[in-house]
């Protein structure tokens, strides 16, 4: 079984911002992350990558559930997280992880 091990403040710090009818974009930390957990007030869509900006395509998640989603083991520069609102805005927080 795989536990979450949340990573130094100081270099991967959680953010969070409120969602709209537009992709706000959370973090833009450096590589070497395994994932990423991701919560929100309310469903939004997400995607997490280089220059990442989430769609009504993006991967939805509901309210109140925290998701972990890996991040991509290519990537070379700075990553975030997008997300955009399914019907009704609400904050999102991100706080990238490793898996142990």
């Amino acid at each position: 079984m795989d536990f979450l091990n949340p990573l130094a403040d100081a270099n991967y710090p959680a953010d969070s911002d409120t969602t709209s009818g537009t992709a706000v974009s959370l973090g833009t930390w450096p590589p070497g992350p395994q994932g990423v957990m991701v919560w929100c007030t309310e469903a939004a869509y997400i995607t997490v990558g280089e220059g990442a900006v989430a769609t009504t395509s993006s991967t939805p998640i509901p309210a109140l559930t925290p998701i972990p989603f890996t991040v991509a083991t290519t990537i070379t520069g700075p990553w975030r997280v997008s997300a955009l609102q399914v019907s009704t805005g609400g904050t999102v927080y991100a706080k990238p992880i490793n898996f142990r």
